[in-house]
C-alpha cells in the first residue's frame, strides 16, 4: 500500500513542479521526510521501499552508462578535461580537508567529499533548458562538466567500495570486468542493434534484464552493483533504442528512490548544523571552480560566475553515495545539503544574470 501512495504523491509532485518550475528531487525528498520517521510516520520503509530504492540507481547508474560513449570521450578527452579538472580540484578538496578537520575518518571524509563535489546533472541539464541558456557558450562547458563528472563517478563508488583487506583480489576482479566490457563495448552495438529494433516485448525486457545484471555481477562477484550497472549502460552507448526504453523505468524508479530515501532518513539536529555548513562549502566551491573555469576557458570572470551557478545544485548521485555508503549522520548531512542547494541553485541559476550584473558592479566600484 506504501507503494502505491507513494506513486500518487510522487505523481501530483511531479506535475506541481513542473508547473511552478521548481526542481522536483527536493520536493520528492522533502515530502518523504514529511510523510516518513523523521516526520509523521506516515509511511514507513520496509524491505520492498528498499529494493525499489535499489532499482532506482541501478537505472540511473545504466542510463548514465548509455551517455558514456568511449570513443567520444577519447576522441574530446581534452575538451571535457579542461572543462572539469578545476571543478573537481577545487570541490573535492574544499569538503575533504574541512571534513578532515573537524574529526571525521578518512573514509568519511572521503564520502563526504565525493557527494558534495558531485552536481546534478538532472537540476543542472533541466535549468538549463527551462532558463533558455542551452544557446549561450558557457553551456557547452557546463555540459562538458556534467560528462567529466559522470566518469568521475564511477572512480568515486570504485573508491567509496574498498576494503583493504580485500584489495588485491578486488583490484583484480575489477580490472578484468573492466576490460571486458570496453572491449564488448566495441562489438555489442554492431551486433544488438537489431535486437533492440524489434518491435515486440524483447527490446525491453532485455535492456531491463541487462540493467539488473548489475545486482548479480555484485552479488556473485562482490563487484559494486552500481559500477556494474554503468560499465553495462557503457557497452550499449551505441544503441539509441536502449535508452528510449530504459527512460520509463529510470523515471519511476529513481522518483521512488528519492521519495523513500526521504522516508528512511533519520534527520538529526546536529547533522542538520553540518548539512547547511557542507552547503555552504558547496556553493563556495562551485562559485570558485566556476571563475577559474571561466578565466580559463573564456578568459572572462563573469562567464566564470554562469558556470559555477550553473552547477551549484547536487542531487541523485549525492543521494546515491550517502545511501549505498554513509552512516546515519552522513545520510542525514548530505540531505539537508542537497536539499539546500538543489533550491538554491536553481533559484540563482534563474536570476544569474542580474547577479554578474550586480557583482561587476560592486568590482568597478571598488577598481575606482
Amino acid at each position: 500500500m506504501d507503494l502505491v501512495i507513494a506513486g500518487i504523491i510522487c505523481s501530483v509532485l511531479a506535475l506541481i513542479a513542473k508547473r511552478i518550475s521548481f526542481p522536483a528531487i527536493p520536493a520528492y525528498i522533502i515530502v518523504g521526510i514529511l510523510l516518513g520517521s523523521s516526520g509523521l510516520g506516515v509511511i514507513r520503509g520496509d524491505e520492498v521501499s528498499r529494493s525499489i530504492a535499489e532499482i532506482g540507481v541501478i537505472f540511473l547508474l545504466f542510463y548514465i552508462g548509455l551517455h558514456i560513449n568511449p570513443k567520444e570521450i577519447s576522441e574530446k578527452r581534452r575538451t571535457i578535461v579542461s572543462a572539469g579538472i578545476y571543478d573537481f580540484v577545487v570541490n573535492f578538496s574544499l569538503t575533504f580537508i574541512f571534513a578532515m578537520l573537524a574529526g571525521f575518518s578518512f573514509q568519511q571524509s572521503f564520502l563526504l567529499a565525493s557527494a558534495i563535489y558531485i552536481s546534478s546533472s538532472a537540476i543542472v541539464i533541466q535549468s538549463l533548458i527551462e532558463n533558455r541558456k542551452l544557446i549561450m557558450r558557457e553551456a557547452e562547458t557546463v555540459v562538458w562538466i556534467m560528462v567529466f563528472e559522470d566518469i568521475v563517478i564511477a572512480i568515486l563508488i570504485i573508491l567509496n567500495s574498498l576494503d583493504p583487506s580485500t584489495l588485491l583480489l578486488f583490484a583484480v576482479k575489477l580490472s578484468v570486468f573492466t576490460a571486458a566490457i570496453y572491449i564488448l563495448s566495441n562489438y555489442t552495438p554492431k551486433y544488438a542493434a537489431g535486437v533492440f529494433s524489434r518491435d515486440d516485448e524483447v527490446p525491453a525486457l532485455l535492456a531491463f534484464s541487462l540493467a539488473m545484471l548489475g545486482l548479480a555481477f555484485e552479488e556473485f562477484f562482490h563487484i559494486p552493483a552500481a559500477y556494474a550497472a554503468l560499465m553495462l549502460g557503457m557497452m550499449l552507448s551505441g544503441i539509441r533504442r536502449v535508452e528510449e526504453i530504459i527512460l520509463p523505468f529510470k523515471d519511476v524508479f529513481l522518483i521512488l528512490f528519492f521519495f523513500f530515501f526521504g522516508v528512511t532518513a533519520e534527520i538529526s539536529g546536529e547533522a542538520v548544523t553540518l548539512g547547511i555548513i557542507l552547503s555552504a562549502l558547496a556553493i563556495v566551491g562551485k562559485v570558485t571552480s566556476g571563475i577559474i573555469t571561466g578565466m580559463r576557458v573564456f578568459g572572462s570572470w563573469k562567464s566564470g560566475i554562469e558556470i559555477g551557478i550553473d552547477t551549484i545544485a547536487r542531487g541523485e548521485f549525492s543521494v546515491f553515495l550517502a545511501f549505498a555508503f554513509g552512516d546515519e549522520r552522513i545520510v542525514s548531512a548530505i540531505t539537508t545539503a542537497v536539499l539546500i542547494t538543489s533550491v538554491t541553485g536553481a533559484i540563482m541559476s534563474k536570476h544569474s544574470f542580474a547577479i554578474a550584473e550586480k557583482l561587476e558592479k560592486i568590482v568597478e566600484r571598488r577598481g575606482q
